[in-house]
């Protein structure tokens, strides 16, 4: 990958972070973003979070394997079969319909798939679990020092999971569900999910939940690399930080005066 040094002055570079610090992504990842947006073409449409929808042209060869695959799946069906593969007759039909290139009919052959959650969206809700994740272990420590914190606050600090009725945060709803499929991993947060309508919070929480990890971030980057095994462990005052930063700056400032 190439890399690319440009100069700017103090002030842009300020503004700069701010605006990567709102959207909790690092100061290169926004510029990356800025460039991206300068040389892809405008009129590609934004990703639009839902059912996928039908190739409007196949290219032969994608038609060709994939009536292959239906009418072998048809072969190996049991007689009786009846779930979400059909039975023999539905699948010969898939596989027609790619035979005659009946585009108005290649719907099928993506009903129930769901627009790609994008790389950067799915290392965002891992981000997001490793900070829970972090705050839920501090928290336990300084109980089990005797640090008391406020029962607010430690209900604030817990993980909510995202808004089912948004397009974009249902899909990372569904990652995390994903993720923590088994029920061992991120045992120490399906808790709190459980808890919170099985990660259904109602109300959109993405922008709250960039706030409080871009300043989670700040506090990991200002400290000395450690190699103890406690040294990712937030201080009471560091939750307090990241429990601040869920209101959003305007509001704050109101709050304030």
């Amino acid at each position: 990958m190439a890399v690319l040094n440009i100069r700017v002055d103090d002030r842009v570079r300020d503004q700069l972070k701010e605006l990567a610090d709102g959207q909790g992504i690092t100061l290169s990842e926004y510029v990356r973003d800025l460039l991206m947006e300068a040389v892809v073409p405008v009129y590609e449409n934004e990703v639009e979070h839902g059912s996928e929808p039908p190739a409007e042209s196949m290219r032969i060869a994608d038609r060709q394997v994939l009536s292959l695959l239906h009418r072998i799946l048809a072969r190996v069906l049991p007689e009786d079969a009846n779930d979400v593969d059909g039975d023999l007759e539905y699948q010969l039909m898939r596989a027609k319909i790619l035979e005659e290139g009946y585009t108005g009919q290649y719907w099928y052959e993506t009903a129930g798939f769901s627009r790609e959650l994008s790389k950067r969206d799915c290392d965002r809700v891992s981000d997001i679990l490793q900070m829970f994740r972090i705050i839920t272990f501090s928290i336990d420590r300084l109980a089990k020092d005797g640090v008391e914190l406020d029962e607010q606050l430690s209900y604030d600090l817990e993980f909510r999971g995202f808004d089912h009725n948004d397009p974009l945060e249902g899909h990372m709803a569904s990652y995390v569900e994903f993720l923590m499929r088994g029920g061992e991993r991120w045992a120490e947060l399906q808790p709190q999910v459980k808890r919170n309508d099985d990660g259904n919070s109602h109300a959109l929480m993405l922008d709250t939940y960039l706030r409080m990890l871009s300043e989670f971030r700040r506090i990991m980057d200002a400290r000395e690399r450690g190699h103890g095994r406690m040294d990712y462990l937030l201080s009471k005052d560091e939750i307090e930080q990241i429990s601040e930063a869920r209101i959003h700056p305007s509001n704050r400032r109101r709050a304030e005066g």
